[in-house]
């Protein structure tokens, strides 16, 4: 750190930071001073110091109350950033006292976590029980960019359709899958041995959220055949999909091993899907994997190691290896 930065930090104390966000959460000096159990006069004077140490008005303040200047609203979001980070670091610190003995913040993709990563986190939580993995769901695009802003330790996802992908990032093989189409029982697709998406776009399609990585994929696919996408349902969940499906509402894609999993919930057929994109590969994403502390890469050597592809339902087609590291 330079020194000017070290100055920069010596300046600011987190209890100013907190008693800024209450002034500007609340609109008022006054109410600030009540909810934080402090004097008025204090208050005023800590945002006073406040803006002295950044050297900017924060505040602009008349008779009915405070607003933000450019330069406080800029500050606000660093301060609850700031501000959260310490919650939790106080939450991990205070785990850590209880006997867990590391963290480690994943961010995984819906097809990552359906398909996989119950298995796959389950039999590390049993050889590793005092580490800690928090997961959180999210597209393709933020789990790589909660890689980037350090949100996340780890993210799982398919790196291609997650908005360009990340070059600064890097990444390891996790698993493959493979797209298929999932039709009701007796549609005229149904008997078909495999399809090319393009004879797809003649029919209804259920897709998932706009921007998840099927859906990218298909919008990109119909682009290239000069097709209009008739994706006239979006769910945010692969069960609703199919009840959509069963239903009669239209087709839709799914990943083998998620259709597999998903066939109970009504009469569906899968068709596999013969175009290249369909083969798709999830990987592990981090900024620097020698850099994670080791729990991190204790997950990940985990996840990467070469195992066999996990068994599918009889009648559920033939499932696609895992990839062997």
């Amino acid at each position: 750190m330079k020194s000017s930065e070290r100055s920069f930090a010596r300046r600011i104390d987190l209890t100013s930071l907190q008693l800024f966000v209450a002034v500007c959460e609340l609109g008022s000096i006054g109410r600030a001073a009540e909810r934080e159990f402090i004097a008025a006069s204090a208050v005023s004077k800590r945002l006073s110091d406040l803006e002295a140490a950044v050297d900017t008005a924060l505040l602009y303040r008349h008779s009915r109350g405070v607003t933000l200047t450019p330069a406080g609203e800029s500050l606000l979001h660093h301060a609850r950033t700031v501000l959260f980070g310490l919650e939790r670091m106080q939450g991990e610190l205070s785990e850590y006292a209880e006997g867990v003995r590391g963290h480690v913040r994943v961010h995984a993709n819906i097809s990552a976590i359906f398909q996989f990563l119950p298995e796959d986190l389950g039999a590390f939580a049993r050889q590793h029980s005092q580490i800690k993995i928090d997961l959180q769901e999210h597209l393709s695009s933020a789990v790589l960019h909660a890689v980037q802003e350090g949100a996340a330790d780890l993210g799982i996802c398919n790196v291609g359709m997650g908005g360009g992908g990340a070059p600064e990032l890097s990444s390891r093989p996790y698993r493959c899958d493979r797209l298929v189409l999932v039709v009701p029982a007796g549609h005229e697709l149904a008997a078909l041995d495999a399809i090319d998406f393009e004879a797809v776009l003649d029919w209804d399609i259920v897709g998932l959220h706009a921007n998840s990585s099927i859906s990218l994929a298909m919008r990109a696919a119909a682009a290239a055949a000069g097709r209009p996408l008739r994706q006239r349902i979006q769910v945010t969940g692969l069960d609703a999909m199919c009840r959509m499906i069963d239903n009669g509402l239209g087709v839709g894609l799914l990943p083998d091993r998620a259709f597999a999993l998903m066939r109970s919930v009504g009469r569906l057929t899968a068709v596999p899907l013969t175009d290249a994109w369909a083969h798709r590969e999830l990987r592990v994403v981090a900024r620097d994997f020698e850099a994670l502390p080791i729990t991190s890469r204790l997950l990940v050597e985990h996840l990467t190691a070469p195992r066999l592809a996990p068994a599918q339902p009889a009648g559920a087609g033939t499932p696609e290896p895992a990839p062997q590291h």
